[in-house]
């Protein structure tokens, strides 16, 4: 379970794109985060991904990304250009049918992984159409089937993707579903998806056979007006309430965001993201946030199984229309409202290795039905957050959460805002070296702030970890 959401330029402070997501996975699945460079690869060479293996590109781009452990593919991620991506699950009426066939002992071709897709646009693709219409051609070629799921099978959660895929000047939903798909230029203030499709009988591009395949399945007669692809495909035999609660919230809170400054900024969005319904009728959770008693925008474990798993990390892209500010994620593994959001720079040619690592298991690119949970691991940023979090919730019921999450937060607040302040003057002293042609040097100068945020971040970690446990 995920939810994203976009604003376009003329409605943020920094009239720039901004893309936000929250990525929940099961507690175990760790999410570093990673950085592949520019890459000028052999002709024939092909790439091996989970369950197909593809030709490469000529060239592939740049890409930084928030990736499973045994994933090659990303949740979420940007490239040298500006183009950014995330995904969301979504169970459409064809998974149905191939878990049916599955089941009989059919042979169901696998096909490309949703975070797969995502890092093939991104390596591929220089504007938010581009990387659209390489995707799009991948779905067409090779569909979608398999898990994605660490530990699960194909059987027990195949899923296709509803994606926001954007840059900085336009951003377009692509919604698929097997080998069909449509897209939809987004045109007001705002987009929220999450796991259900959201595009209805308005679209600008679509796959050739995406009408005529859910008439031939019997899923939709002519004569019963406009093609509604939303209500056509998804799948009623999974809960909607899961998610249309989540996509509604995320509305909500944009309307109230433009409403209340005019434009949102950065400060909004984080707010957004660590939301469990505290300022509604509801709220908030009963107990404690890390004890849900409904899903989520930040997302937590339940005993009663229901949600899951955790937020496993948290992005917000900003994306600048020109060259007049720098492409910025702020980024922290696990639960939001938990964690500390670090400036990363795709200009800056490389992020710091702790980020990178994975837990026990290690970074993989593998079938998920066949991987291990990964473990704790001291040298994992990704671990060092979920063991703060477990620490903050003091047990598996949240006991201590109210208490140590105050703490916490009031601390990773004001270290958030003091970067944002710092930053502002490391992005202009950056881009005057790049205009002035002196790019290795601004790389150094922006790979070397999120080096020393990442390091006081694990700093401050430490220091919090002694002090809540006091109390």
């Amino acid at each position: 379970m995920c939810d994203s959401f976009v604003v376009l330029p003329e409605f943020t402070e920094y009239d720039s794109m901004i893309l936000a997501k929250n990525s929940d996975r099961p507690e175990f699945d760790c999410q570093p985060l990673v950085y592949n460079s520019r890459r000028k690869n052999s002709k024939g060479e092909t790439l091996k991904l989970a369950y197909v293996e593809i030709p490469e590109a000529d060239i592939t781009y740049a890409t930084i990304g928030s990736s499973p452990y045994w994933c090659w593919g990303y949740e979420k991620g940007f490239n040298e250009f500006g183009v950014a991506i995330a995904n969301e699950a979504i169970f459409t009426k064809d998974l149905k049918i191939n878990i049916k066939k599955a089941k009989k002992g059919m042979h169901i071709e696998k096909g490309i992984i949703g975070m797969e897709l995502i890092r093939l646009g991104l390596e591929r693709g220089q504007t938010a159409k581009e990387a659209l219409e390489i995707m799009t051609y991948l779905v067409e070629k090779y569909g979608q089937w398999g898990s994605g799921i660490p530990t699960v099978d194909h059987i027990e959660n195949p899923y296709n993707n509803s994606y926001i895929v954007c840059d900085g000047n336009e951003a377009w939903i692509l919604e698929t579903i097997g080998k069909n798909w449509a897209a939809k230029k987004v045109t007001d203030r705002f987009y929220a998806i999450s796991n259900e499709m959201s595009i209805r009988t308005n679209w600008d591009i679509s796959s050739e056979n995406i009408i005529n395949d859910a008439i031939n399945n019997g899923w939709w007669e002519e004569e019963n007006g406009a093609f509604d692809l939303a209500f056509v495909y998804t799948d009623f035999e999974k809960p909607l309430q899961v998610s249309h609660l989540r996509v509604q919230r995320m509305n909500y809170l944009l309307k109230e965001g433009v409403k209340e400054f005019g434009k949102i900024n950065l400060k909004w969005i984080k707010k957004i993201l660590r939301d469990h319904y505290e300022d509604t009728f509801l709220e908030g959770p009963k107990f404690n946030a890390a004890l849900p008693d409904f899903l989520s925008i930040c997302m937590h474990s339940s005993p009663a199984n229901f949600t899951w798993g955790n937020t496993a990390s948290s992005a917000i892209f900003i994306i600048p229309k020109n060259e007049k500010h720098l492409p910025i994620l702020w980024w922290t593994p696990l639960t939001p409202c938990t964690g500390l959001y670090i400036p990363i720079f795709i200009d800056g040619d490389a992020i710091p290795e702790i980020l990178s690592k994975a837990g026990t298991f290690g970074k993989a690119n593998i079938d998920p039905s066949k991987v291990q949970k990964d473990e704790y691991l001291h040298n994992s940023y990704w671990w060092i957050f979920k063991e703060l979090l477990d620490i903050i919730k003091g047990d598996e019921f949240g006991s201590r959460f109210n208490i140590r999450q105050k703490i916490v937060r009031e601390v990773f607040d004001n270290l958030e805002n003091r970067w944002e302040i710092e930053l502002r003057k490391i992005e202009k002293e950056a881009i005057e070296l790049k205009f002035n042609g002196q790019k290795e040097k601004a790389s150094k100068i922006l790979a070397d702030f999120t080096k020393t945020c990442v390091e006081e971040a694990i700093q401050t970690v430490n220091k919090v970890k002694k002090l809540i446990l006091e109390v």
